[in-house]
């Protein structure tokens, strides 16, 4: 995002199908423009090493770390409108850690995920 008001920053695999549905879904619901969603691969201020970016899922506060796993995409639903209450309600470490179960169980199936969407 070009504008001075985005108040986190994700960063995505373009070359994930998986990934880019998703953030192409998650920029239809940032309504007001929070939200930064940087390309790894054609940023050239990469706060990570690109390994560790492409591993998990990561995003940034404004004044925050970096947080990655089901934390990160906490982070990112705070600030859509509509995915707010689900992310407010995972601040909740038992809800958390729940999230971050799911969110490991689901790297193992990416790959097979990826190649069924042609990735």
């Amino acid at each position: 995002m070009e504008g001075k008001q985005a108040q986190v920053q994700v960063w995505f695999d373009s070359q994930c199908p998986l990934c880019t549905k998703e953030i192409a879904f998650m920029k239809r619901l940032d309504w007001f423009k929070r939200i930064d969603f940087i390309d790894i691969y054609t940023t050239t201020d990469c706060p990570l090493d690109s390994r560790q970016l492409l591993e998990r899922f990561h995003a940034q506060e404004k004044g925050q770390p970096i947080v990655d796993g089901a934390e990160a995409f906490t982070v990112l639903w705070r600030h859509l409108p509509l995915l707010k209450p689900l992310g407010v309600l995972a601040r909740t470490p038992l809800v958390l850690k729940m999230l971050e179960r799911a969110y490991v169980q689901f790297l193992r199936i990416r790959p097979t995920l990826q190649r069924y969407l042609g990735g």
